[in-house]
């Protein structure tokens, strides 16, 4: 019987305020000007639309607030048919700001976010969520968490986590260790996976991770992507020729492009190529503002 949804996603929206051209980062006392502005909203809000373009039936799990950012990450959700009945909406401001100096390789962030309710919407949502998939957008761990992983699996729901936010995470911690050796898939970047483990390298990274995750998959930019599935040799899967424009997001397109993949049971390297795909084109304009489907896929994972 079909589930009612492919893709549960759980995760904050942002407001993005993305300054490209710039010559340089600014120092204190000095002020710089970019040639290009863009004013998006982002965070988790990037998966559910790279995930809408492809086809997947997304619910968001998100929490929002009475204010105006909270007010634009609804109406473009909704723009892409991103099934919202699972998001909790809160009578006060639930402000998410993050200011981004984006460079072709590589950006920085100054971000801001309004206190979070005590409970999440994700916790709202599980007992009455019917997906494929939990897509969790940042690493959290604790007795909570395990709660709601046991859950999902009980209701046999595969769970993918992304490494955003994994810099407050310590390997020594057995609540994290239990947290990455529970989901199905464990998704950092090369930078977020190298702070974790103290690996000098994506192959280190990979051995390091690999030893407590079913699934783990590297996204290295320019590099391309890695991952290793438990007791299977490593893979790896180079990037696509682009000439980027702007990396915010590009993380969040990867998932989109991998967990397609995944979903439909394509070798893992496939998966990669998708990622990639995906990612890798989403760089070509700010944040997700190029709409890619499945066509455009389609040369770069034949």
């Amino acid at each position: 019987m079909a589930r009612a949804h492919d893709v549960l996603l759980v995760g904050d929206y942002f407001l993005d305020l993305v300054f490209t051209g710039l010559p340089a980062m600014p120092e204190l006392g000095q002020e710089v000007f970019g040639t290009g502005f863009e004013m998006l909203i982002g965070g988790a809000f990037n998966t559910a639309a790279a995930m809408r373009r492809l086809g997947l039936r997304v619910a968001w799990a998100g929490d929002f607030g009475n204010d105006e950012f909270s007010a634009m990450a609804l109406r473009q959700a909704e723009a892409e048919g991103v099934d919202l009945s699972l998001a909790v909406c809160h009578a006060r401001p639930l402000r998410r700001v993050t200011v981004a100096a984006s460079f072709p390789q590589d950006r920085a962030f100054i971000s801001y976010g309004d206190p979070e309710p005590p409970t999440p919407a994700a916790f709202k949502a599980l007992p009455k969520a019917d997906a494929e998939a939990i897509c969790i957008g940042g690493t959290v761990w604790g007795l909570k968490v395990q709660v709601g992983l046991l859950l999902a699996r009980v209701r046999k729901m595969r769970v993918l986590m992304d490494g955003n936010g994994s810099e407050r995470a310590n390997l020594g911690d057995p609540g994290v260790r239990r947290a990455l050796g529970s989901v199905d898939v464990f998704m950092p970047n090369l930078r977020e996976a190298l702070r974790l483990t103290g690996a000098r390298d994506a192959e280190g990274a990979l051995a390091a991770l690999g030893g407590l995750c079913r699934l783990v998959v590297i996204k290295a930019g320019a590099d391309g992507a890695y991952a290793v599935e438990r007791g299977r040799a490593p893979v790896h899967a180079p990037a696509i020729p682009v000439a980027p424009v702007d990396t915010t997001g590009a993380g969040d397109s990867f998932n989109a492009g991998f967990v397609k993949a995944w979903l439909e049971g394509r070798p893992l390297v496939e998966c990669l190529r998708w990622g990639n795909a995906i990612g890798g084109l989403s760089t070509t304009a700010p944040g997700v503002k190029r709409v890619i489907t499945v066509a455009d896929v389609a040369p770069y994972v034949g």
